[in-house]
């Protein structure tokens, strides 16, 4: 069985997580904190990131982007389609805003949120700084203007296929919502919509059950509605 070292909120791991249950893969989960840098952890990855997956060969497969190539090459099923388009132009489309979702988005909002709310915690009388909130809420709004009217004219983020940027976007979504750092009645209804649907499918389940000790979901987090 393949294991994956991963933080519960990170939204990269979080990715994999998804991708592994759409496929069926069970996971062995390994939770560490990377902002501690402790030394397992830099043992196998200098770099301090995650996710980190062990494939049944026991080699470990390294960072977002090395772990979505393995997944893909590994586990998906033959009977059904995997996550990435057939069409090249489709596909292009598709990787295209994963990008957006795993560097964009993550640069101008959740990295920040991240830091702020969990990473913190583990400093000694450190508290959230305000005027990072703000600003990371402030741009998390730009880009729900840009998500909401590309799902205006979309069946998912990507095409008219739900595809692998729909998993990396629900990703950020689930963690931000996990930390109540989105205002639901202030999203448009087309990204409502497809946060919902994509909610709703089985894979998100795990995600869905998830809690930070002593930091329990925003209210609504686990519900399927709004």
């Amino acid at each position: 069985m393949p294991s994956l070292v991963h933080y519960p909120l990170d939204p990269a791991s979080r990715l994999i997580r998804l991708m592994c249950a759409e496929y069926g893969v069970p996971l062995d989960l390994e939770e560490t904190k990377p902002w501690l840098r402790e030394e397992a952890l830099l043992a196998i990855n200098p770099a301090a990131t995650l996710p980190i997956l062990f494939t049944e060969s026991d080699q470990p497969v390294i960072g977002i982007m090395a772990t979505i190539h393995a997944v893909e090459d590994f586990y998906t099923p033959e009977a059904v389609g995997g996550l990435f388009p057939t069409d090249p132009m489709d596909r292009a489309e598709m990787w295209r805003l994963l990008e957006w979702a795993l560097v964009k988005l993550n640069d101008e909002v959740t990295h920040y949120l991240f830091e702020e709310k969990i990473a913190k915690r583990d400093q000694r009388g450190a508290t959230p700084e305000p005027s990072v909130l703000r600003a990371a809420k402030a741009n998390f709004s730009e880009h729900l203007l840009y998500f909401n009217w590309l799902l205006a004219s979309r069946n998912w983020l990507a095409g008219e296929e739900m595809s692998l940027a729909d998993f990396a976007l629900a990703a950020h979504f689930s963690t931000l919502d996990y930390m109540g750092d989105i205002d639901w009645s202030r999203v448009p209804a087309e990204t409502r919509d497809w946060y919902s649907r994509i909610k709703s499918r089985p894979a998100f389940r795990t995600l869905l059950n998830d809690r930070v000790v002593a930091m329990p979901p925003a209210k609504g987090y686990a519900d399927l509605d709004f």
